[in-house]
């Protein structure tokens, strides 16, 4: 809303209110004091006419005339020849009616009609002396009347409502039309004052916008007045000036922010490849926390490719390099999908981890579907090197979660985000077992409990392998491999491993081993049932000792 029309929005008022109110009282004052006036004319002829009736009757009864019908008629002529006489409009006329509602006397003819004798006699039996109005002829009347007990008559003096309304009517009409004129000229000279007081106004914003459309701080305002809107004026031409000095600074200060952002931007590119881009964003946020490291639970990933030496050998050196990096591509565009990071690449192998920097509340479950997704992209990438007649990738992964040490671990002249600990170190012999246990991913208890615990929902299927202490350890860790979908015999035998197991850790091995047994042929040749019945008829035969906890102690990885 501009300025100009808030001006007239607020002085407006200011001046209607009080000119309306002059006008209603001036209005209000004419209409009371000519209808006054009207009504009280109207009440002095009708005051004359009941004196000169009752007269009329007087003379009558002195003479000793009452009694006779023509000199009573005589006197009602006579009251009909005053009436006429005291008449002041043609409009006006003055009768009388009888107590069955019919004319007796007029000056002229009302026209009474006979629906209209009820609602007249009805109003004159309420013997109110002041105004009445009724309906006369069709036409709406205003009258007052007396009732002439000597003739029985109701004497009325009436006239039309429009014309006993007239003047008033008029002075309506007159005090409309005053108002109107009035308020039409308060607005013609708002109108014109608020433009002169807001021109000054309208030039600074002109001049602003120009400055806004063309970024050229050298316009000036011209200072017209002395009042507040010249020094309005000159505030702005000297906040202009110092403008104009600052943009000059500003613009020598912006070109060395982008020299300064491109050289941030190269730096982000080349290390985007060696560093996660949340940890890059968070270094760049806070430069003095680069070497401080933290404790955190995380899921660990190891994956290896088998016999890589093997495969190696067989390749030129061109088409090993472009084999693998086909190979991790599809890789690790799996695991920042599912919000992981790659920590580094340790010869063929992948080492990656969830759950920082960033926390999520599904990084163990997002772990093992990486997991599981990285297995069918091996698939897929087999797929293409047979095509290409090129040599397959074998992969194993292994998982584990727990709490380790993350942070930028080196020197300011070198150093990788990365994470240690004995979780780490688990993770990788998890990865080293898929090779003992003929496995393609095998994940820790640790890391079974917490899917459990966080995504109980998961739809995931497992199974329980064995109980291991890996090297450098002597507390056990059970192992499970893990699947998204299970074939039709597995989705038997799976669960009958499973209770084959419960009964192994409750040295009933005899019973054990028959699960086992009804695994295998489910799955002829299934590695880990062959191994596990075995050792159960090994165990039935030759008991382990009573502190036996089913823990099977690796030599190697």
């Amino acid at each position: 809303m501009k300025i100009r029309l808030k001006m007239l929005l607020v002085i407006l008022p200011l001046i209607i209110v009080p000119l309306v109110l002059a006008q209603a009282s001036s209005y209000f004052q004419a209409i009371n004091g000519t209808t006054r006036l009207a009504r009280q004319l109207l009440g002095f002829k009708l005051g004359e006419l009941e004196k000169f009736a009752d007269r009329q009757w007087s003379l009558l009864i002195e003479n000793g005339f009452a009694g006779r019908r023509e000199m009573v008629d005589a006197a009602k002529k006579a009251v009909e020849q005053y009436s006429r006489s005291i008449l002041l409009s043609d409009t006006e006329i003055i009768f009388a009616v009888d107590k069955d509602g019919n004319i007796s006397m007029f000056t002229s003819q009302p026209g009474l009609l006979p629906d209209e004798k009820a609602p007249l006699m009805r109003i004159l039996g309420e013997e109110n002396q002041g105004l009445q109005s009724a309906v006369i002829g069709g036409e709406k009347r205003i009258f007052q009347s007396f009732y002439f007990t000597p003739f029985n008559w109701h004497i009325l003096i009436s006239e039309k409502e429009k014309v006993f309304f007239k003047d008033a009517n008029n002075i309506t009409v007159i005090t409309a039309i005053s108002l109107c004129a009035a308020l039409i000229l308060a607005v013609i000279l708002l109108i014109f004052i608020t433009r002169h007081l807001a021109n000054p106004l309208r030039k600074i914003v002109m001049a602003m916008e120009k400055i806004i459309d063309t970024a050229d701080l050298s316009s000036r305002v011209e200072v017209e007045y002395s009042d507040e809107t010249g020094i309005l004026a000159a505030t702005f031409n000297r906040m202009t000036e110092e403008l104009d000095k600052a943009y000059l600074q500003i613009k020598r200060y912006a070109f060395n922010a982008v020299l300064a952002g491109k050289k941030e931007e190269r730096i982000r590119h080349i290390f985007q490849k060696y560093v996660p881009n949340d940890v890059i964003e968070r270094f760049f946020a806070s430069p003095e926390k680069m070497l401080v490291g933290d404790n955190r639970k995380l899921s660990i990933l190891f994956s290896d490719i088998r016999s890589f030496t093997t495969i190696s050998e067989g390749l030129a050196p061109d088409d090993l390099v472009s084999s693998l990096n086909r190979y991790f591509s599809g890789q690790v565009d799996i695991i920042y999908n599912r919000k992981g990071i790659v920590d580094k690449y340790i010869g063929d192998a992948i080492m990656a981890f969830w759950g920082a920097p960033e926390k999520h509340d599904d990084d163990a479950l997002q772990s093992v579907l990486s997991a599981l997704e990285m297995l069918d992209a091996v698939n897929q990438f087999n797929e293409n090197q047979r095509k290409l007649g090129k040599c397959e990738f074998m992969i194993g992964i292994g998982l584990n979660y727990g709490e380790v040490t993350v942070g930028n671990i080196g020197s300011e002249r070198k150093m990788d985000y990365t994470v240690i600990g004995d979780a780490v170190n688990l993770a990788s012999r998890m990865e080293g077992l898929t090779k003992t246990y003929h496995s393609e991913i095998l994940i820790s208890e640790n890391l079974f409990e917490e899917l459990r615990r966080s995504v109980p929902e998961s739809g995931l299927h497992y199974r329980l392998l064995d109980t291991v202490a890996v090297k450098g350890k002597t507390r056990g860790v059970r192992i499970f491999t893990v699947k998204k979908t299970l074939l039709p015999a597995e989705q038997r035998a799976w669960p009958l491993h499973n209770q084959g197991m419960k009964l192994y850790y409750n040295r009933s091995f005899t019973e054990a081993a028959g699960k086992f047994k009804e695994v295998l042929n489910l799955l002829p040749g299934d590695f880990n049932a062959e191994n596990l019945g075995k050792r159960c008829l090994e165990y039935a035969s030759s008991p382990p000792p009573e502190n036996w906890n089913g823990v099977e102690i690796m030599k190697s990885k």
